[in-house]
Parts: structure tokens; sequence; C-alpha cells
């Protein structure tokens, strides 16, 4: 039998510590923990070996507030959102047959990242960032075609949102782009 040590997959993923430490952050800003509670967390934190080990120390904290969680459906059509609209923490976006044009170069971000779950059948996708935002596709498989991105000029790790794309492309393709201004 192999232990959760010896096991690859029981490991710290990256997002699974940045998250911890988002967490430690905003525990400390609002008060809920003092500054030498925050330094033994967070040395606990960035040591971590297991999910196991991240959640041990984060066990005292208060329960996180998950967010909202906003989903948009379409059996056939198009999906659209731009302007000035508001980022839930994670947005599904399910859609059987048709297009998905998602505008976030004016959306409020409440969050400092976001979770975008696409799980389209056929039609595209477009996805236009923030220009300083970054985007994770590490979670996205695509079926039929490539996702297209190319990382902006202002995408750099703390500039702006983490903009985390996951799920299923069918016969679609995903087109993600910065905005130019």
């Amino acid at each position: 039998m192999t232990s959760e040590r010896e096991n690859p997959s029981a490991r710290v993923r990256e997002d699974d510590r940045d998250t911890a430490v988002r967490r430690l952050q905003e525990a400390y800003a609002e008060g809920h923990i003092s500054h030498e509670e925050m330094d033994a967390h967070l040395q606990r934190v960035l040591t971590a070996e297991t999910p196991d080990d991240i959640a041990s120390a984060l066990g005292s904290l208060p329960a996180e507030d998950p967010g909202t969680t906003s989903t948009i459906a379409a059996a056939t059509g198009r999906i659209r959102r731009r302007g000035a609209w508001r980022v839930p923490r994670t947005l599904k976006v399910h859609s059987a047959l048709g297009r998905v044009r998602l505008d976030l170069s004016q959306a409020v971000f409440e969050h400092s990242v976001v979770d975008i779950e696409l799980n389209l059948g056929t039609g595209g996708a477009r996805i236009t960032v923030p220009r300083d935002a970054v985007v994770d596709l590490e979670g996205l498989s695509s079926v039929w075609k490539d996702t297209l991105y190319k990382a902006g000029p202002g995408a750099r790790p703390g500039g702006g949102p983490t903009i985390r794309i996951t799920g299923t492309m069918g016969m679609g393709r995903l087109k993600i782009r910065h905005a130019r201004r």
C-alpha cells in the first residue's frame, strides 16, 4: 500500500498553496489572526507536502466565504456578457450549440482569482480579459481544436486578476485575447 507522502498525486499543487496563502493574508487583514499566528501558519503552508498538511494549517481559520457561483447555460444560441458586469468567484458556462462571448475587459472583479468552467459542445468561445490579467488554462481540455492564446504584455503575477479556465471544449475553438486598453 502506498502512503500519501509517496503518492505524487497527493502532493500539494501550487494553486492550492497560493490559495492557502491568500486565505491567511485575508484572515490577517480582517483581524482574525495575529501577526505571529500568520507567520506560523504561513510557514506550515509553505512547507506542506500534502493537501492534508495545508488543511491542518488552515483549520483554525474562520470558514472561507466561498464567494459567488453563477451559471450561464443555453441549449442553442449565443451567450454574451460585456460591459461593466460583476464577475463571480466561479462562473460556469454551459452551451450545447452556439457561441460564447465573454468580455471581461470592463468587468468588475471582486476576487483576485476567478474560475471559469467551460463545458461546450459545438460552437466556439471568445474571452477578452483585462490587459493585466494572468490566464491559466491548465484545466481545460479540447476535443477538436487547440486553444488560441498568447499572453498579453501586461500579464504578470500580481498585476491583475488571475483567470483560471477549466472544462471541456467539444467541436469549437476557444480564443482568448487581452484588451487593448
